[in-house]
């Protein structure tokens, strides 16, 4: 918890935040010839606010999320719940190839995370080339108002050019 600060973790069915707890901004970064990024102070006090624990997961091509575990591991364990509970009262029966489709995607989407010194992380193997950012190579960190994300350039632009359009309308749809 940041000194002076309100908790940004405050949970409900999933996760709600006052305005000043929002992880918001665009960070262009590099990352070292080991793939370790400096987070930007900005959004780190918010990200840890809860712990140091974190959560790095795979997005999109070309983005990876960076989630506190005390946000992230509630929302897995739920969804992993709703799974069992659909498995053992047989309900999945004829659905095994797409429950196993969904345990691979869970086995190998997130990993558990700790930053090093100065705020830094290591994009550990198997993420690396989910988002395709060699070392040396530059990257961008976006606050995702729940989560910090790293963006590869390319896909980033791609995407910010797909979404922009709707903006307005998804702000309007939000807070209204």
């Amino acid at each position: 918890m940041v000194p002076g600060r309100p908790n940004p973790l405050v949970a409900c069915s999933n996760f709600m935040a006052t305005a000043n707890d929002l992880l918001i901004g665009e960070f262009p970064r590099t990352l070292d010839e080991r793939f370790r990024l400096g987070l930007p102070n900005e959004l780190l006090d918010e990200l840890t606010a809860a712990g140091q624990e974190l959560v790095l997961a795979k997005e999109r091509a070309g983005c990876l999320s960076l989630w506190n575990a005390a946000v992230w591991k509630p929302r897995l364990e739920a969804s992993v719940a709703v799974l069992r509970s659909k498995l053992a009262a047989g309900t999945l029966s004829q659905r095994v190839d797409q429950v196993q489709d969904l345990g691979r995607l869970l086995s190998t989407r997130h990993r558990t995370v700790t930053l090093a010194g100065r705020g830094r992380l290591v994009i550990p193997d198997g993420f690396r080339e989910f988002l395709g950012v060699d070392a040396g190579g530059d990257l961008l960190v976006v606050g995702a108002a729940v989560c910090v994300e790293l963006w590869n350039p390319v896909a980033w632009g791609e995407f910010i050019t797909a979404e922009m359009p709707a903006f307005r309308r998804r702000i309007d749809e939000l807070t209204t």
